[in-house]
């Protein structure tokens, strides 16, 4: 139990790649999303949506990137669904349905995560330009393609 305690903790080390990618010099690692999901989450969840359930989505989503890293639009994705379901099979098998859910979207809950994974991303990308000098209106525009013309895209 303890390992695989441990091993979850290692999203803590996996670092956004995106922003890698984009030249960010202290980029956000996958868990810190996590987190800024669940806090979006904790103030904008709607009341009809079961927020435990939808937490519990926004801390888990992202775990197998511990064993598969984190791919961007730009990576071979061919095998990414696979990869990621057996990784979290590997790490917690207990939670492959919450993986499943997300990925098909089946459920208000995964819906209402996925655009939280989109939110946090923009505004992260709007937190480092703020901070220097870099464009990262890609990301913007990405989150737009789920979000549409949402306020806090603006």
């Amino acid at each position: 139990m303890r390992d695989d305690l441990m091993a979850y903790l290692g999203l803590k080390d996996v670092l956004r790649q995106g922003w890698v990618n984009a030249g960010v010099k202290a980029p956000e690692s996958v868990a810190a999303h996590s987190w800024g999901m669940a806090i979006l989450a904790l103030k904008l969840c709607p009341p009809e949506l079961n927020l435990e359930r939808v937490l519990t989505l926004c801390l888990v989503h992202d775990l197998p990137e511990v064993v598969v890293g984190d791919l961007t639009p730009s990576d071979d994705r061919s095998t990414k669904a696979e990869d990621e379901r057996a990784a979290m099979a590997q790490l917690a098998p207990e939670w492959v349905p919450l993986l499943d859910e997300y990925e098909a979207q089946s459920s208000p809950e995964a819906i209402f995560v996925r655009s939280l994974d989109k939110m946090d991303m923009a505004l992260q990308a709007k937190i480092y330009m703020a901070q220097s000098e870099l464009d990262l209106t890609q990301f913007i525009d990405s989150a737009r393609k789920t979000l549409g013309d949402h306020e806090f895209l603006r």
